[in-house]
């Protein structure tokens, strides 16, 4: 059971920071959806949906998604739709139902690093950057093998715009429910990033298979070979959607699928 002694909503957040240092046991409030899954004693609640952090803006040379942004909103948004394949719409279509993508926040999701994610690994693959509101602008694979080093509001995820493309496959036992494993692959420049996340630990760059692609010839006995590279990297683990065992044969597969597709998009 949640219980919340005090429950703010900030207009700002300069404000919503100066509630989150005031009190040792506060807590930020993004969508929700996960917190109410637990049970906490919490002194003070600070709920952000009135502190202008919901928005997608594209900018001449990035596209800025605030942290109140809820999966829908990214799953509708034509910016997104339109950049590096569609990629960000694509990895949360599938994510359980509407109702609760309509709640989800990207803050919510992304500060809090859960490893289930499908967004995160997404994001990864695009080398996106968080904003936070003392932390300043971090990359994410910084921020997700790190954290924060103190209490902190993350503002906003910040992906340079490029003209590549990227794909990203997912793994389930049924449309709706976690990814047993998830992965993403963006081609940028000619230079590939590798993702893979729901292992189930958080996501992670595959940077041996990586720099295999990014120094070879693309090929079928190149593809084999980067998929055992990727498969053999990687630490799996296991809970009740699958073992490790398994996890580490489907990274093989979902591999080969995604690297195909990109490769498909440009002849």
């Amino acid at each position: 059971m949640i219980t919340i002694k005090e429950y703010v909503m900030p207009k700002n957040i300069d404000k919503a920071y100066e509630y989150l240092i005031s009190k040792k046991n506060s807590m930020i409030f993004g969508g929700g959806a996960f917190i109410r899954m637990g049970s906490k004693n919490i002194a003070l609640g600070i709920d952000l949906s009135k502190a202008n952090l919901r928005y997608i803006n594209e900018q001449d040379n990035e596209i800025e998604i605030g942290a109140m942004a809820t999966f829908g909103d990214i799953e509708r948004s034509e910016i997104l739709k339109r950049f590096s394949g569609g990629i960000l719409s694509i990895a949360i279509k599938d994510i359980v139902g509407i109702q609760l993508r309509n709640i989800v926040t990207l803050g919510g999701t992304v500060y809090s690093r859960y490893g289930f994610s499908d967004l995160i690994t997404a994001l990864l693959a695009l080398d996106a950057k968080v904003k936070l509101y003392k932390g300043g602008v971090r990359t994410l694979e910084e921020f997700l093998e790190n954290g924060s080093k103190s209490k902190d509001i993350l503002e906003k995820v910040i992906i340079s715009k490029t003209d590549g493309f990227s794909v990203f496959k997912s793994m389930r036992n049924s449309k709706g429910d976690y990814a047993i494993l998830n992965l993403a692959i963006s081609k940028v420049d000619g230079k590939y990033r590798i993702a893979i996340g729901a292992r189930p630990q958080r996501a992670i760059i595959s940077s041996q298979a990586m720099d295999f692609l990014n120094k070879n010839q693309i090929n079928d006995k190149a593809i084999e070979k980067a998929s055992n590279i990727l498969a053999s990297e990687t630490v799996f683990g296991s809970n009740p959607r699958g073992s490790s065992k398994y996890r580490h044969e489907i990274s093989k597969v979902l591999f080969k699928r995604a690297i195909e597709e990109v490769m498909a998009n440009e002849n």
